[in-house]
């Protein structure tokens, strides 16, 4: 139950009683009224603008609209209070038995209270890390793989069909990098001196157990190959063991995927499916042969003086065309990329996010030029960019990992201070903003570290429980048993602010969802354990509040209606940034 949307209705419907309203209904736009919390919490529980943003088409007052829509508020039972402030502001005060009845909603639905139908089922698909398969994957890679992952939960938690994806760079020029690397190491595996290892290739020990499994599989022969038969060979062995390991770095964060889509699936038959692609665009009128100016600054590699196949990018709404076809009749990289998108189309998606590094903004416009020129503005495409993490370690920045020659593995990460911490710092900022990660302060025990102190609260939760279960033993704590006392015995005004703060849940999920800010989940769960953690806090001042109280058996059970209500949304808000909620913290 979503206390905004179920107050949006209630104004609505008290305008729609005042009969200037009715007479002229078909003048006012009500999609631009809001009713959402007030700015000052000591002014109510909701607030609404539909007197500000009615008054003009109806050429009435701000403040005398919103006295005639107070009248109507006024004979609602479930509002206690109801005041005008400042130029029209409605101010709304709900009454407790209103909160009771939210509260025992809460209860019941459990882990499932804000889950959302806003999505419609609407198809979306999420393509997230799509990290080149020539290494383990760093730190900066991780940042992408939990925002993307929590914003496919998120989305999914919303109501949207959901497909997490993620995009095998399998088919450049680093492959051929990484083949001859592992070649250089099959050669060291066979007992030759390699000496050190050259420049531009893979120096990472992670290369030399690929090449150890060459010498199982293979032996010496490959060394009497010419280049163009062990070339395949090993490119073919070296992505698979290079996926193989980024699936296992993926697992030790909780990240899942349900696709792992091959690029060279695209370049097979010729480039059949780039062909195909690029037909569609030609009937379309988006494809031209023509010389692009040169771009001022450095050269792109694709950039070529000659006549080439080019996409008209600018007549919807890129920077420059963009080359499709080289002189000499290759597939520029690019081509590849708008071949992706056609498959994604294809599948029906209704919208495509990318989660790209921050060095990706150069591709933003160019991937919106071809979301409208292939969908013909059916289809939306969503990019996000995430921006640096820099390592700390009590102040200090962290230095390379020995691993991978030149950068710090998401592995190292994971090892040295857990799953949880990783994920849920990762969101802790919204992802547009550069984010430092201190590896003292993620793992240290206080309200200064976030995901400490949301878990903390569920483990406080589940604590309760257990001092319950021994004050009354056999105590049945189902949510309908939990749900069938709190009428009567959840009142004090401490109370009914935790469950205020739970009622901003479902709110929250909507709004985080339609704008894919998945950081907006973690910044509410501190929040709401900040506001559960002082609720705990006047129990040892004031007795009455303490939620198991060995001499009111009825009482107890109400107030553990109320902690099984803030479990269950730390719970499920957790589960969506793929962190655990553990029963207890040592």
């Amino acid at each position: 139950m979503n206390l905004f949307t179920d107050f949006d209705n209630r104004v609505k419907s008290a305008l729609e009683r005042i009969e200037i309203v009715r007479e002229k209904r078909n003048d006012l736009d009500f999609s631009r009224i809001t009713v959402e919390p007030p700015r000052d919490a000591s002014h109510g529980d909701v607030a609404t603008n539909a007197a500000m943003v009615l008054a003009k088409a109806l050429g009435l007052n701000p403040r005398a609209l919103a006295d005639l829509i107070v009248v109507e508020l006024k004979s609602d039972p479930e509002i206690a209070e109801v005041s005008v402030a400042g130029p029209g502001f409605i101010n709304v005060r709900l009454s407790v038995p209103y909160w009771q009845k939210l509260l025992t909603r809460m209860i019941l639905e459990g882990t499932d209270f804000g889950k959302s139908e806003i999505g419609g089922g609407k198809k979306v698909n999420v393509e997230y890390v799509s990290a080149n398969p020539t290494g383990p994957m760093h730190v900066g890679h991780c940042r992408g793989a939990v925002v993307g992952d929590t914003l496919a939960n998120l989305l999914s938690f919303a109501g949207y069909g959901v497909t997490k994806e993620y995009y095998i760079n399998d088919a450049g020029s680093q492959i051929d990098v990484l083949a001859r690397s592992v070649y250089l190491r099959y050669r060291e595996a066979l007992g030759e001196t390699i000496g050190e290892i050259p420049p531009g290739l893979y120096p990472g020990d992670y290369l030399v157990p690929v090449a150890k499994a060459l010498v199982a599989e293979f032996g010496s022969s490959l060394r009497a190959m010419p280049e163009n038969k062990w070339l395949p060979i090993i490119k073919d062995r070296s992505i698979d063991a290079m996926m193989a390991m980024i699936r296992e770095d993926l697992a030790s964060l909780n990240v899942t995927h349900d696709i792992f889509f091959s690029e060279r699936a695209l370049h097979d038959g010729n480039g059949a499916r780039i062909r195909t692609a690029i037909n569609d665009l030609t009937f379309k009128g988006h494809v031209y042969k023509g010389v692009l100016p040169p771009p001022k600054g450095q050269l792109p590699e694709d950039w070529e003086d000659r006549e080439q196949t080019l996409f008209r990018s600018t007549e919807v709404g890129d920077d420059i065309d963009r080359p499709l076809i080289k002189s000499d009749g290759s597939y520029t990289y690019f081509a590849a990329d708008v071949a992706y998108f056609k498959d994604k189309y294809d599948r029906g998606f209704d919208e495509m996010i990318y989660i790209l590094g921050a060095d990706h903004g150069g591709y933003v416009k160019r991937l919106e030029a071809v979301a409208r020129a292939i969908s013909e503005g059916k289809s939306e495409l969503t990019v996000l960019l995430c921006q640096l993490v820099k390592l700390f370690r009590n102040g200090e920045p962290v230095k390379m990992s020995k691993r991978s020659g030149d950068f710090v593995t998401l592995r190292d990460v994971v090892e040295e201070v857990g799953r949880d911490p990783v994920r849920f710092m990762m969101i802790y900022r919204k992802n547009s903003e550069p984010l430092d990660f201190d590896f003292a302060k993620v793992t240290e025990q206080s309200k200064d570290n976030p995901v400490f102190y949301v878990q903390y609260a569920h483990a406080r939760c589940m604590s309760v429980f257990r001092q319950a279960a021994e004050a009354f033993p056999g105590l049945d704590v189902s949510s309908a048993t939990l749900a069938s006392q709190i009428e009567g015995n959840i009142n004090d005004p401490s109370e009914l602010q935790l469950i205020g703060k739970l009622a901003e849940y479902p709110r929250m999920i909507e709004a985080a969802a339609l704008a894919h800010e998945p950081h907006r989940i973690a910044f509410y769960l501190y929040d709401l354990a900040s506001a559960f953690h002082a609720h705990w806090n006047k129990g040892k001042d004031s007795p009455e509040l303490r939620f198991v109280n060995d001499k009111n058996r009825e009482s107890s059970i109400a107030r553990l209606g109320l902690v099984h209500a803030v479990a269950s949304v730390l719970k499920s808000g957790l589960s969506i940034t793929g962190t655990a909620a553990p029963d207890e913290m040592r």
